[in-house]
């Protein structure tokens, strides 16, 4: 790839390219005094200790031995641009990335912090709120003056509601933020474990996603991200999940990092009824791709064409014929009969307790399903699925031969420049094009994936979104088009 691909790639297409997720590489001579005046960073040494602590103490202060037995986690290593000392200052200077963005053939982008991600999970309550404080601080300022090609994203803890409704109307409200970064779970103790004092392991932990079985009612945080015009994406790791916890690999680690927290931050919403009570709520899952959202979407059809509240009968034990069982059994039984104990019988060790005043349970209840066609309904416009440049498999987002409901997923493409998987920016859009070289995804397809859809997250919830920055008119002619297209539907169906 040439340095000049970007710029005429960029120059061939007829629509911009609105970067969902950049990265920005905090200056930390610049951050830290921003958590001293917050009152958390008065030795340093130990205010990272806690901050990047992963359960089992700092795994680089460990000998190989003492990781094994510990199982401490193998974190991030060489994370960002060391040799392209370039890309390394434009990630960590908002100016800079400003002034390159033609040059990487990007319109506008929407900045993620990068500190940020593991300060979401600080268990200690006073550090994670003051770090998520001062951190929204500091890049509200830092990037101030690059409105017209650059928005950062606050970040907002959500291990309460209330912490997160807090930090929200702070972010919005008096810092001016338009975009939130918000985890995708929370790990918190199991009651009994904790019960019995001292501190909880990992193993002992379990994660809250919001939605269903959460410890807590987040609806009132739902709510005021609509009332704020805020449309939240979720970007947490599997940091200490099962299948991600190895000692000494790094990578081993790493695949499918994002895609897991993120298909059980949608399970939970779905499942809980989030997207049935907010509609109109826009969530993005980031870094993760699509083909997991392809199939938890056709996992949902198919369980519930099995087990949707008319079809479970044919598993409700009432329903056993103990006579036909009978007259089998003396046909074809008889070596079964001569191998058993005595023991239950055959329809108490099948199918348990038999109790016929048990109420059915509907576990499709919350998401207020009338038909199999209503999965997608509260799938498709709820959420938003993030996919990096270099992903291979964003074409099953728009195989609507193939997706219930017949619908295009939302797939929005984002650069992640700043981070390791970016070796070099100026190769970001090349790498999203191959998709249209190697015909999986056509033009239109592709202009959804880098424009459309991200567009649209933002303005679903924000129609100002995008005023003062460089993609504003042809924002403004989308959803121009969008409600002249919506009106013509809606004149089509009153026709008799």
């Amino acid at each position: 790839m040439t340095s000049g691909s970007a710029r005429a790639i960029r120059g061939r297409l007829d629509h911009p390219i609105l970067d969902a997720d950049g990265h920005t590489v905090e200056y930390l001579p610049a951050l830290i005094p921003y958590f001293e005046k917050a009152g958390v960073a008065d030795d340093l040494p130990r205010f990272f200790e806690r901050l990047f602590d992963p359960g089992s103490g700092m795994w680089g202060a460990l000998s190989p031995e003492e990781r094994l037995r510990r199982r401490a986690i193998r974190p991030s290593w060489w994370a960002v641009p060391a040799r392209n000392t370039l890309d390394f200052a434009t990630a960590s200077m908002p100016s800079l990335m400003a002034e390159r963005m033609d040059e990487l053939g990007l319109d506008f982008s929407v900045v993620y912090t990068s500190l940020g991600l593991p300060i979401l999970d600080v268990p200690d309550a006073r550090l994670r709120r003051a770090c998520c404080r001062a951190l929204n601080q500091f890049n509200a300022d830092v990037f101030e003056g690059t409105e017209r090609r650059l928005r950062p994203v606050a970040v907002v803890p959500m291990t309460t509601p209330e912490e997160a409704i807090e930090e929200l109307e702070y972010a919005v409200q008096t810092l001016g933020f338009k975009a939130v970064l918000i985890a995708s779970y929370v790990r918190r103790p199991i009651a009994a474990v904790e019960a019995l004092g001292g501190a909880v392991p990992l193993q002992a932990t379990w994660v809250d996603s919001f939605g269903l079985d959460s410890l807590y009612d987040y609806d009132p945080f739902w709510q005021r991200c609509l009332d704020l015009g805020i449309s939240p994406a979720a970007h947490s790791g599997a940091n200490g999940w099962d299948g991600h916890r190895s000692p000494t690999n790094y990578m081993f680690n790493h695949v499918g990092f994002f895609a897991q927290p993120g298909e059980t931050l949608c399970r939970s919403l779905f499942f809980g009824g989030v997207t049935k009570r907010f509609p109109k709520l826009r969530i993005a899952l980031l870094e993760g791709g699509t083909s997991w959202a392809v199939r938890l979407l056709h996992d949902l059809v198919g369980h519930y064409e099995k087990r949707n509240p008319e079809s479970i009968r044919h598993y409700d034990p009432a329903s056993f014929d103990r006579r036909v069982w009978n007259e089998l059994f003396a046909r074809h039984g008889r070596r079964l009969a001569a191998m058993a104990s005595s023991g239950p019988d055959i329809q108490q060790l099948a199918f348990g307790s038999n109790d016929q005043s048990a109420p059915l349970v509907d576990e499709f209840g919350a998401c207020g399903l009338e038909s199999v066609e209503d999965i997608p309904k509260r799938f498709v416009p709820n959420f938003f699925f993030g996919c990096e440049a270099d992903d291979p498999l964003v074409h099953h987002a728009f195989d609507t031969r193939s997706l219930p409901g017949g619908q295009s997923l939302r797939a929005i493409f984002g650069s992640d420049v700043g981070h390791w998987d970016v070796p070099d920016m100026r190769d970001v859009l090349h790498e999203a094009f191959e998709l249209v070289e190697e015909e999986r995804l056509d033009a239109a397809q592709f202009r959804a994936f880098t424009f459309e859809n991200a567009a649209r997250f933002y303005t679903d919830t924000n129609p100002r979104f995008f005023e003062g920055t460089a993609i504003e008119s042809d924002v403004a002619k989308l959803l121009e088009e969008n409600t002249c297209a919506t009106g013509s539907a809606a004149l089509r169906r009153a026709r008799p």
